[in-house]
């Protein structure tokens, strides 16, 4: 990538908002602590074990990760409005984007959480999201196999008698580039 492309893109991504949750995360997050530590690396291990479920196709495995309802707001990807919708739906959706036609890779990190004093958390993040599917290099389907995105996550985590789940979830994209086609249609 050449130098100017890259400084523009570094300026973009650093110019966008992160979104705003009723309990919005701060830039740094809350120190850890030896009463923070464990709490913490349970968030990010069920962060990541949810991308890693999501790439494998298993919607077993990543279904238990959530509240029964979830706030998510992907609408700088697909428009639309943030909602509150059960996870089943969130799962399915998913599913039926995601299948074994479509390859993916999600990867994440710079995690910082903030604790709140009603036993949740909010944690925001930077992620990198991988699509390809072999029909988006058709030349009718726009000739590219592949899209990714990059953007910032922020999870809302809530401490249930279960341990920590997610109860809210949105995603800012502020930068993609690839077959569109590949990001809409879903494998078959």
């Amino acid at each position: 990538m050449k130098g100017t492309v890259k400084s523009a893109l570094l300026a973009t991504v650093l110019a966008l908002p992160i979104p705003a949750f009723a309990n919005a995360p701060s830039f740094a997050g809350t120190p850890i602590t030896s009463e923070t530590l464990v709490a913490q690396a349970e968030m990010i291990r069920i962060a990541e074990a949810l991308d890693a479920a999501v790439d494998a196709k298993n919607w077993q495995l990543a279904r238990p990760f959530f509240t029964d309802t979830i706030n998510v707001d992907f609408t700088s990807l697909i428009g639309g409005a943030p909602a509150t919708i059960p996870a089943d739906a969130l799962i399915a959706g998913w599913s039926a984007n995601l299948t074994e036609q479509k390859a993916s890779f999600h990867s994440r990190g710079n995690h910082r959480i903030t604790h709140h004093e009603d036993r949740t958390a909010t944690m925001l993040s930077h992620g990198y999201a991988w699509n390809r599917m072999e029909r988006g290099a058709h030349p009718e389907h726009g000739g590219d196999p592949l899209w990714e995105v990059w953007g910032t996550y922020v999870h809302g985590f809530v401490d249930t008698d279960k341990g920590w789940n997610v109860d809210a979830m949105s995603f800012t994209a502020t930068a993609e580039r690839g077959n569109t086609f590949v990001r809409n249609t879903p494998g078959n």
